[in-house]
């Protein structure tokens, strides 16, 4: 268990890219709204458009994903197991923890599954 001004830290870490993330998916629900034929951009245009707007679901499909993450932490971070390895058992290091609070592998398991 990791004390409680590291807690603290980490939480407000979260709370943060939650926030930034959840703006993110509003703007990328935006752009992946369906293009409409009647739009008299041009041809080319349209097909840039469409394009786009495939480019930006898989952005969004990304960043949802990125929010359960960051979701599952916050919600873990009260737990015993959080902060301790899921592949290795081993409890991650405090500057990965400040980084990248939402990864459940420590700086060696991250190296190995990358």
């Amino acid at each position: 268990m990791i004390d409680s001004s590291l807690s603290e830290q980490i939480r407000s870490k979260l709370e943060r890219k939650l926030f930034v993330l959840e703006q993110d998916i509003d703007e990328l629900k935006e752009l992946t709204k369906p293009v409409a034929p009647e739009n008299a951009i041009g041809r080319i245009s349209r097909m840039d458009a469409i394009n786009n707007k495939s480019v930006n679901e898989a952005a969004l499909r990304n960043a949802l994903a990125k929010k359960q993450q960051l979701e599952r932490a916050l919600s873990d971070l009260s737990k015993d197991h959080f902060g301790i390895c899921k592949q290795c058992g081993k409890p991650i290091e405090t500057q990965k923890l400040l980084a990248i609070p939402e990864s459940p592998l420590c700086i060696s398991c991250t190296k190995a599954a990358g």
